[in-house]
């Protein structure tokens, strides 16, 4: 009797489970079924997307003619980020790039990845071992070539739509009207300058300067290694660049003096990272050594150069220039090397204050909020004058408060004429600045009213 009731016993589990297993099936196995089928769908769908692609490459190759379908496929994400508008003026924009090394290669392949349909490249050089370490596309077999060429072989493989004239020579200024010029007679829209030679890239701006191209110039890549410190801004607010100073003297020299836009570093040098290297006395018997040369007396394949740092020069230029010529909003801050004058820029706010009926020189703004006003809601400039050098903060509107809201970055001898015409000369802002100042400080505001929520 104990055997049989012990048999019963197991029966019945069996029974149980048998159930609850078959129930569990009847639910998942639906499930199942539906999970594998939608995956093998998107497969289809990733099969038939892959096969329109390569219909369109095969369509594209055999008619060696411009297919407006390739060309948007290519470029969905463009489309999706920069609009119909923005990507019909990319289009329509003819660039010439001079000087194609690290710099000049990444600007040259990332304008024709991103829809530029006519370019001209300048560059006298030939693609050697030691360069292949920054250029944009050279591979081993294209050393001893001519850069150009080795450029627009690459970039007809990425987007053969594209118009690329060579000019294997180097850019000097009795021939800058021909350079600058393409085969029909028509000039560039921009220019962008990746030379390395002083003399020659002095000559290039003043000669952009004097006759209103549009432009954008690379300082020194070279002994940098934080692409933190990579900046956009005006030749005349570079900071600790070599390069940047030596054009700037020499520009100064010739009238220029702004107004020439540039990207450059403001890494600090240190005495433990990588130092430019003086020339022996058998580079010297060589001769010419300032004509390859950066700073003068160096040539360039002694220049340090840590390979990626001329990319991101290359990228930023070129991210600039997209947004730029579409008309995507683009405000760069200028001099990130701004932690020695936050500090400064505190104390004379308090001061401030007090002098204005504060009850102490404790403010509702601290010591971490001031970058965040200088290079968040102000990018570093006057909102007067747009200057970017003896800054000071300064209440806007006496009838107010001093908060987030009511704090603008000026120039000191502008925080002079402020305090005395509006904050105690009791003059209305709308009778001392025009409506420009005015709109850009009420656009400002609500700008850090917006961000406050992410604070």
């Amino acid at each position: 009797m104990e055997k049989q009731s012990f048999n019963w016993k197991q029966i019945t589990a069996v029974v149980g489970a048998t159930l609850l297993i078959t129930k569990s099936a009847e639910l998942v196995i639906p499930s199942l079924v539906s999970y594998i089928s939608s995956k093998l769908g998107s497969g289809d769908e990733h099969d038939e997307e892959m096969e329109r692609d390569l219909e369109l490459i095969k369509k594209s190759k055999k008619s060696k003619t411009y297919d407006e379908d390739l060309f948007r496929e290519q470029l969905a994400r463009n489309y999706a980020f920069l609009g119909e508008e923005g990507m019909q003026k990319i289009k329509n924009t003819s660039v010439i790039v001079c000087g194609v090394g690290g710099v000049g290669s990444s600007v040259v392949t990332y304008l024709i990845r991103s829809g530029i349909h006519k370019l001209k490249i300048i560059d006298f050089d030939q693609v050697s071992l030691s360069s292949l370490n920054r250029h944009s596309c050279a591979t081993l077999k294209d050393v001893g070539k001519p850069k150009v060429q080795v450029l627009k072989d690459h970039m007809l493989e990425i987007a053969p739509w594209c118009e690329i004239e060579l000019a294997n020579e180097l850019w000097t200024l009795p021939n800058a009207d021909r350079l600058l010029t393409f085969e029909n007679g028509d000039k560039p829209d921009w220019v962008v300058d990746c030379i390395d030679n002083i003399d020659t890239k002095v000559d290039l701006l003043e000669y952009l300067y004097k006759n209103g191209i549009k432009m954008i110039s690379s300082m020194g890549a070279a002994t940098k290694s934080d692409p933190t410190r990579i900046n956009i801004g005006d030749i005349s607010n570079t900071e600790e660049d070599g390069l940047a100073r030596a054009c700037r003297r020499k520009l100064k020299k010739r009238g220029v003096l702004e107004n020439i836009p540039v990207v450059f570093s403001a890494e600090k040098p240190d005495p433990n990272k990588a130092q430019l290297m003086p020339l022996s006395e058998e580079e010297f018997a060589k001769g010419n050594v300032d004509q390859l040369s950066a700073l003068q007396n160096f040539r360039v394949r002694i220049l340090p150069v840590l390979g990626t740092m001329p990319s991101v020069f290359g990228l930023t230029i070129t991210t600039w220039m997209l947004c730029t010529i579409s008309g995507y909003p683009v405000e760069p801050i200028v001099g990130k090397n701004r932690m020695k004058i936050y500090d400064s820029l505190l104390q004379p706010l308090a001061s401030q204050n007090l002098k204005l009926g504060g009850e102490s020189e404790r403010i509702p703004i601290s010591k971490s909020d001031i970058a965040y006003i200088v290079e968040e809601v102000f990018r570093g400039k006057s909102v007067v004058s747009g200057e970017s050098t003896r800054l000071q903060l300064s209440r806007w509107d006496i009838n107010k408060p001093l908060s987030l809201q009511n704090t603008v970055l000026m120039t000191k001898n502008e925080v002079k004429v402020h305090e005395d015409k509006h904050l105690k000369g009791g003059e209305k802002l709308e009778d001392i600045y025009n409506k420009d100042v005015l709109d850009l400080v009420a656009k400002r505001f609500k700008e850090e009213n917006w961000y406050s929520n992410f604070r």
